[in-house]
């Protein structure tokens, strides 16, 4: 098991990773960050909205399911939202450069990182 910094600069392992975050979705506060290239705390508020209206269509669609992640595909970016399955309510965040990074490999890794972060 990993602690938040950990987890986080485990993700900048990642080839082409810039920046990852975890994030609290009842507040879009940020737990715990490494890198840079966004601004993290407009990307923690922004896509805590983002993963708030999923859920809401989800849940108006009356979809009995959950979500693995969300990937956001820029011109020069991915940015992969994963929430937490053992810890509602958080997600982790992920911003990748698209011409260096493996999506594949991203999201096993992040998928891998959400499984061993420990609160």
């Amino acid at each position: 098991m990993a602690n938040i910094k950990e987890s986080m600069e485990s993700l900048l392992s990642i080839d082409g990773a810039m920046c990852a975050m975890l994030v609290d979705s009842s507040s879009g506060m940020m737990l715990g960050q490494a890198g840079t290239g966004v601004d993290l705390e407009v990307a923690a508020a922004g896509n805590t909205e983002v993963v708030r209206a999923k859920l809401k269509t989800m849940r108006n669609l009356g979809l009995d399911d959950v979500i693995e992640d969300i990937l956001i595909t820029l011109g020069k970016q991915y940015h992969i939202i994963r929430p937490m399955t053992r810890h509602e309510g958080l997600f982790i965040y992920l911003v990748l450069d698209k011409a260096k990074a493996n999506l594949a490999l991203a999201r096993r890794k992040t998928q891998e990182v959400e499984q061993n972060l420990s609160l």
